[in-house]
């Protein structure tokens, strides 16, 4: 087992990586001229946290678990963005979320952006896609989009459901997610019935719902997906005995802009500690639904004689909180909300490889390349994860920090959240700052006291603060990216509001906030309009 966690004074890393913080050129990788197929899997909303642990003891991933112990597990992966379409685009693309300006779910790639994919099939790689792909702009609710373009309008907006988790089925029920088993059972047979047939390489994509949280059906759609849904077959997986319920900072002690998150998404309330236990215990029976999926791919793979030519990648664009830090959903830093899973087997992996190093979704852009054998002139933002692969040791990567600078990027601009939001996760250090850097304090934790996140250490350790937004701003000037952002918002939001004319109240009223909008209509229309002319 090769478990690396040597590390590097933090702020000589942190001195050493300035230089290197901008986009890279794909690397060249040494090649015997073999070209393999590529399965990868997307899940939506999995919690990372779950994968980098030897041993998990509140649910069964049998499928995951086989791929750790047949390939390697990237104990810090990372998203670029906590919420479902940018996080996507990221990937795709491989360039951050301020370069393609993905703001939110609704703005996102264009249509005809050739993703990596793409690439591969311009250069003899068949390629199949199946299942959800959520990248390109034009997608999600009136609601979502609005919710986003308003989030810095200055009173408090009640969007989300409240959490809750609910049973169905009975003890043999395995297909919750029906729309996720027939999408897998569409890349199932692919395999069997295509891939193992063809003469040239192929790439298959297969992208989840699971285990993103279901849409609350009593509520309307407006309202979100606010609803944990399993049934007793894979609440079985779970062991609710170890089901931990987080520990909570009290409302008045909290972040302004995490305050403003927990109230959108209707978490100021009380819980009791069963409906916490049950959130996040149907949540990890969810996880298990996912793992399953994982392993219909796999044994395809292995009845078809092609798992030992194929790189088999599972990994998920964010997490869940799943009522950590008073909240749920994602649209946040916390590590339950940004730390992905990220497990790749395939051929000259060794097995039981635990590999330390941050990484994040944009590295799989260069990564699918480079197994392709395709070369492109064009930076990305993120680096190839095979020299990571194929490193012999701690040593042979610290030695040569060009294989991967050991720092993510991610960035938030979207709903449930009233400032664009930037975080630096660098060594153990988490360094989150918002909007322009001074209109809220920044955030700072030590993750190797503190991986609960409760205590911010800015202020504590200031010389580590202001390292880590020097280097921040090396890699993005987020106060004009923050600038960007709230002027777009103000356009589209503006826009919209001119295209419906007379009927733009009542239209407005019936979206998530109508409660709250039909009992001070005016109040709320001169809030939107003095925010519009400010």
């Amino acid at each position: 087992m090769h478990l690396w966690v040597e590390r590097p004074s933090v702020i000589l890393f942190l001195l050493s990586a300035l230089p290197n913080v901008l986009l890279c050129p794909i690397q060249s990788h040494p090649s015997n001229g073999t070209r393999y197929n590529v399965v990868m899997v997307m899940s939506d909303a999995f919690d990372g946290r779950l994968t980098t642990a030897l041993e998990n003891n509140v649910v069964q991933l049998p499928n995951l678990h086989f791929m750790k112990n047949n390939g390697a597990v990237f104990l810090n992966a990372y998203t670029n963005s906590p919420i479902c379409c940018p996080s996507r685009a990221a990937m795709w693309s491989g360039l951050f979320v301020h370069l393609t300006e993905s703001w939110n779910n609704y703005k996102c790639l264009d249509p005809d952006y050739p993703t990596w994919m793409d690439l591969v099939k311009m250069n003899g790689y068949v390629t199949q896609r199946f299942g959800k792909q959520d990248y390109v702009s034009g997608s999600h609710s009136l609601s979502n989009r609005v919710e986003a373009w308003t989030r810095d309008v200055p009173f408090l907006l009640r969007q989300e459901g409240r959490p809750v988790a609910d049973l169905t089925g009975n003890a043999t029920q395995k297909r919750i997610m029906v729309e996720d088993w027939k999408n897998t059972d569409k890349a199932a047979d692919w395999i069997r019935n295509e891939a193992h047939n063809l003469s040239q390489p192929f790439m298959l994509y297969l992208g989840l719902n699971l285990p993103h949280p279901y849409p609350s059906e009593n509520m309307g759609e407006n309202y979100g997906s606010s609803t944990f849904l399993t049934s007793p077959y894979w609440l079985k997986k779970v062991a609710y005995k170890n089901v931990t319920i987080p520990k909570w900072i009290p409302l008045q002690n909290m972040h302004p802009v995490d305050y403003y998150s927990t109230y959108t998404k209707n978490c100021t309330g009380h819980f009791t500690d069963r409906e916490i236990q049950d959130i996040r215990a149907y949540y990890y029976a969810m996880c298990a639904e996912t793992d399953a999926l994982m392993g219909e791919i796999i044994a395809a793979l292995s009845d078809t004689g092609l798992l030992n030519t194929t790189y088999v990648l599972f990994t998920s664009d964010h997490g869940e909180l799943a009522m950590e830090h008073r909240q749920f959903y994602k649209m946040s830093m916390y590590e339950g909300s940004a730390h992905i899973p990220l497990i790749i087997m395939g051929p000259g992996i060794k097995s039981h490889r635990q590999i330390s190093t941050i990484v994040s979704l944009v590295d799989i852009y260069p990564t699918m390349l480079e197994i392709a054998g395709v070369h492109i002139h064009e930076k990305r933002s993120g680096y190839s994860l095979m020299p990571l692969l194929s490193a012999q040791s701690a040593k042979d990567i610290f030695s040569n920090n060009y294989l991967h600078p050991n720092w993510a990027l991610s960035e938030f601009h979207g709903s449930d959240a009233n400032a664009s939001t930037y975080m630096l996760q660098a060594d153990r250090w988490k360094y989150i700052t918002f909007s322009d850097g001074a209109s809220f304090p920044p955030q700072l934790f030590d993750l190797s006291t503190d991986p609960d996140e409760l205590k911010n250490v800015a202020g504590q350790f200031l010389e580590i603060t202001l390292s880590m937004d020097k280097m921040l701003r090396s890699i993005i000037d987020y106060v004009k990216v923050s600038d960007s952002v709230h002027v777009y918002n103000k356009q589209q939001f503006a826009n919209w509001k001119a295209s419906l004319g007379q009927n733009y109240t009542n239209v407005i009223s019936n979206l998530r906030w109508h409660e709250d909008w039909s009992k001070k209509p005016k109040f709320y229309a001169t809030a939107i309009d003095k925010w519009l002319k400010n």
